[in-house]
């Protein structure tokens, strides 16, 4: 699916299942997509954190960030300081990483940009 359009572009679907926890394999090949995340614990969730010049440019970013996960219903962790939000996301029903986490990194990344 994501193979043939970017990250930032694909949408969401819903995996539930095992089956649907990427691979080692399939990890590496995504990461480079999405610079500046990193895997994190044990393979099992990918994180980011944004910074921004102030409180009103976090919140403008987080609300963004709101609305990409009610539309693709894949919702991160956030963690919301003045200046810079921490997200971090991973699929629960796979139990790690599936293809949402990247899709949805890439869309957050296309906000800053």
């Amino acid at each position: 699916m994501t193979d043939l359009i970017p990250l930032s572009q694909a949408h969401c679907i819903p995996r539930r299942g095992i089956e649907h926890k990427l691979t080692q394999a399939r990890v590496n090949e995504l990461l480079p997509e999405v610079p500046g995340w990193h895997v994190v614990e044990d393979g099992h969730a990918l994180r980011k954190e944004f910074g921004f010049e102030d409180y009103h440019r976090t919140m403008a970013f987080v609300n963004a960030l709101a609305f990409i996960a009610h539309r693709e219903d894949h919702h991160p962790d956030l963690s919301v300081h003045y200046d810079r939000c921490v997200v971090r996301y991973s699929t629960h029903d796979v139990g790690g990483l599936s293809e949402n986490d990247f899709i949805c990194a890439a869309k957050a990344d296309a906000l800053t940009e």
